[in-house]
This record gives C-alpha cells, structure tokens and sequence, in this order.
C-alpha cells in the first residue's frame, strides 16, 4: 500500500517546519560549543587554569554526544510507537529548557563546585535531547517526500546546523562588540545572552512544528501494524544491526570534520598558542564558513538524487582523507586567511556527506523502527567522531604537533569510507509501507 502523495504546499510546510526545527536545536547546542572555547574555562573552571580548562570545558562538551544514544532510543521508541511530531515536539522543549537554565547558571566564584556539576547535568540533557531531534526532523521529509526527490527535500532538516553555525557565532560577535571584546562584562554575562534568546526560538519552532501533520508513512503504518513483539530499540538491532553499526561508521567523519571544525578551530583560533586571531576575525570568518557549508549541503543532497548516496558521501570521505593532512600544516602559518580556507574547506567536505546522510539513514531501516534506527546510527557516529577527537586534541597536539590532529580525521574518514562501501544504495528505494516485514521497496516496485 503506498502513501498519499504529498502537494507542493504540503512539502514547503514540512520542509519549513523540519528546517526551522533543527536550525532552533542545533543553535541551542552550538552556542554551547562556542561558549565552551571562550568563556567556560573563565567562568567554571578558573582554578584548573587555562589549558586545564579548556580541557575540562570541552570535557562537558563531550558528555552531550554520550547522552545523545540514550535520546535516541528513548525518543525513538516514543516516535516510532506514539509519532513523529508530538516526539519533536518533546525534544524541542526539552532542548529549549536546558539552554536557558545554562544561561542562568552561577559561575563558580558564585557556587563553587556546585557550578561545573550543574553545568554536566545541562548538558546531557541537550544531548539527550539533540539524540532524538536529528531523526524525527529528516523522517518528516524524508517520509513526505516523493520517490526521485528525496535528497532534495532532505537536505532542509540538513540546513539547519549550517543556519545555526553562523547564528550562533554571530551572537556572540554582536554581544562581544556590544559589551567589550575584553571586557569583564562578556564574562561576567554577555555570554548568557545567547543562551537566553533560545526562548524566542523555541516560541517559533513550536508555533511551526503544531502546525504539521503527522507523516502519511507512519499514518499507513499505524494503521495496519500488528501488536509488536519487541520494542523498536529490540527490533532494529536483532533485525538491521548491520546498518546501525555501519551507519555510524559511515558518518563518523562527518562529526569528527564538523565539531572539529567548529568548537576546537574556534578555540584554536583565538589561542595564542594557536592561530592567535581576534574573536571577532575568527566569528566572522565562521559565518562566510557557515554560508560556504549550507550551500555545499543543497548541492550534495540534490546531486545524490542523480548519483546516488553512496557515491556522493564516499567522495567526500576520499577528499577529506586527504585534507586532514593538510589542514594543520595551514593552519599553523597563523594567517587569518588560511585559518578561512582552513575551516570553509573543513566545513565543506563536511556538508558533502551531510547532504546526502538525511535521506540515506532514514531509507536504511523499516518504517517500525526507523525511528529508532537512524537516531542510534547518526548519535553513535556522535560519539566516535564528535565526542573522542575533540577530548583527544589536546593531548596530541601536545605530544605530537598539530600533525596528530590531521592524522586522527584521516582515519576517521577512512572508516566512513569503507563502511559507506559496505551499506548498500537506497537512492533509488521508494519507501512505502507495505506489510509489517517489509517495508522498503524498489522504486520500480520490486
């Protein structure tokens, strides 16, 4: 049985809504990544000293991407169980929530050792949070979308860290100017100001997201489901645990490239022992990176409709093999342009696998679980290559250069390339429900 077909007006609204959600989350998220190489170590870690720190400070940042698995199977079980939307819904308020208590929260010559413990707990919950958002936002239009076109209408979920990226660090440039780039007053609350404009962007995120119906996919499947006998967390791993694994593997790459391109290259730019630039060269330079990245993830996504998904990403893992290895050799010139060639190229190779990914995980798994499934795919990949390399960076620039660095994304997309070429294409996959087994078909119906 296949799905309504879906009208043009339908798709804007859902391409809105989806697009609209993710740029809201992933800003909260990012502001926190931001906040986290150039005021946290000020504010809630003063006693270990700078470079201690900013080690402990990236150390919150790395808990969200261990609390997004969790978010994944739980919000996943809720959206493949109860829907999409009212799910979404939950995440976005959740997100919502933690991001103004952040901007809230004392610093620790206010409460001590009771800051950074608040801070940990915050920041799970974004990541828990983030764990269920990313699915549900792309299964809205990857679900609504018709056969041929799916990678088009995916990308607009896929838009939005790019959205959020240059939001994100233009407020704080703008708040930065406003108050003093050296001034007391960033630290002391300037900072917070971004954390607590999220509740205007929450407002509009739930005004949109209410008004979406749910997915004509899920609608068909709910209506002719059997009483299930397992969870869908049971279901995707005893029935597609080879995509989960290899899903995360090929996206690995993709978080290494990006939150390594984002929080550590904006922490490694204002360093002196880094790049050495000025916060405000290095948060203008983030938003031309963060245009160059959204362009480059349309693109990717609509080509992969032609070329395939796993061509498209494959490229970009032979590409940033080979970058990776240049990129610190540049950046240790200290040049403010090559510290933006640096994180625009980064930033691009990134969005060419990005582009693609918001259609291929959910094409990977059946509709009973496909929440669940692409949500635990894209937040292990999280922690491999969100999560491991910025903890890591440190400690190998330190012992061994910045060339270290290089050498860990290579491998990292080395990974993602040859678990990419394990999965197989569903570029041409027309995703139907048609009996509790089997729900992915052919387009040509086979």
């Amino acid at each position: 049985m296949s799905t309504e077909a879906s009208t043009p007006a339908e798709m804007r609204r859902i391409a809105i809504a989806s697009c609209v959600g993710t740029t809201i989350e992933f800003y909260d998220f990012f502001i926190y990544g931001t906040a986290a190489a150039l005021v946290f170590p000020t504010v809630f870690f003063p006693a270990l000293g700078p470079a201690a720190g900013a080690v402990a400070s990236f150390a919150t940042f790395a808990v969200a991407f261990f609390a997004r698995p969790v978010g994944a199977v739980l919000f996943g079980h809720y959206g493949d169980r109860i829907g999409r939307k009212r799910t979404l819904i939950s995440t976005l308020l959740l997100m919502g929530i933690a991001t103004v208590l952040i901007g809230l929260l004392p610093g620790a010559a206010t409460i001590g050792a009771a800051a950074p413990i608040a801070l940990v707990v915050l920041r799970f919950l974004q990541g828990f949070a983030v764990g269920g958002e990313w699915a549900g936002a792309n299964l809205l239009t990857a679900e609504y979308a018709p056969p041929g076109e799916r990678g088009r209408y995916a990308t607009f979920p896929q838009l939005g860290p790019a959205i959020a990226f240059a939001l994100t660090s233009a407020t704080f440039l703008v708040t930065g100017l406003v108050m003093g780039d050296k001034d007391s007053t960033f630290l002391e609350y300037g900072w917070r100001i971004p954390f607590l404009l999220s509740v205007v962007l929450i407002g509009v995120g739930l005004y949109v997201r209410l008004k979406i119906e749910e997915t004509p996919v899920f609608r068909a499947a709910q209506a002719t489901r059997q009483p299930a006998k397992r969870t869908p967390f049971l279901a995707v791993l005893v029935s597609q645990p080879k995509e989960v694994l290899l899903s995360a593997g090929s996206l690995t790459m993709v978080f290494a490239f990006f939150y390594m391109g984002t929080a550590y290259l904006t922490a490694y730019g204002v360093n002196p022992q880094g790049a050495g630039l000025s916060r405000p060269t290095v948060l203008v330079l983030g938003i031309v990176a963060a245009a160059v990245f959204g362009v480059a993830t349309v693109v990717a996504g609509v080509l992969s409709d032609r070329a395939g998904r796993k061509r498209v990403i494959m490229a970009s893992c032979a590409v940033g093999a080979v970058w990776a290895l240049l990129l610190f050799p540049l950046l240790d010139t200290r040049s403010p342009l090559a510290f933006g060639i640096g994180i625009t190229v980064t930033l691009a190779i990134f969005a060419v696998s990005y582009g693609p990914a918001g259609a291929f995980l959910p094409e990977l798994f059946h509709t009973r679980h496909r929440y669940t499934g692409a949500g635990l795919g894209y937040n292990l990949a999280g922690i491999l290559g969100g999560a491991v390399p910025p903890l890591l960076a440190p400690q190998l620039t330190s012992a061994f250069g910045s060339i270290a660095l290089g050498v860990m994304l290579s491998v990292t997309a080395v990974i993602s390339f040859l678990c990419t070429r394990a999965l197989t294409e569903t570029a041409g996959r027309a995703t139907l429900h048609t009996t509790e087994g089997d729900d992915l078909v052919d387009a040509n119906g086979a």
